[in-house]
């Protein structure tokens, strides 16, 4: 399982021309799912992202979690963070998981963000979404399980 975890200001995600979920400030939360991960990646996942501390405290450390800040997570399914372009210039993407795993672990770590108390948004799995996205910072953090 792979996160790519950015500070954001506003973060907006459509479909199809329609708003879907929106945050006001929070993290937006790029996860890919790869074969063979497992219901504990996803358990372990969600506890990282819920205690990262990428957020600035009052001496501009950053020191506090998206939860300190009372911030919420938009948690984006995206499979193409597997994609290995090594060989050639097209990604083939046989790393990333099969959808309907994928789509069950990806459901399962926005269940266990909320149960770590975080208010998550998701977008529309395996659909084309559209994302307006307003970084903070810019912080970007990757991790991978």
């Amino acid at each position: 399982m792979k996160a790519v975890i950015q500070r954001v200001k506003h973060t907006a995600l459509s479909v199809d021309g329609k708003l879907i979920s929106e945050i006001p400030f929070g993290l937006a939360v790029y996860l890919g799912v790869k074969c063979g991960d497992t219901e504990d990646k996803a358990t372990l996942m969600a506890g990282k992202i819920s205690r990262l501390r990428i957020f600035e405290d009052g001496n501009g450390k950053m020191n506090l979690s998206v939860k300190d800040i009372g911030g919420e997570v938009l948690l984006i399914s995206q499979f193409t963070l597997y994609g290995d372009c090594s060989h050639g210039n097209r990604p083939s993407f046989t790393e990333a998981e099969r959808p309907e795993a994928a789509e069950k672990l990806y459901l399962l770590t926005a269940e266990k963000l909320r149960e770590h108390g975080l208010t998550v948004k998701t977008g529309v799995f395996g659909a084309d979404m559209k994302i307006e996205q307003f970084n903070d910072g810019p912080v970007t953090v990757i991790y991978e399980i």
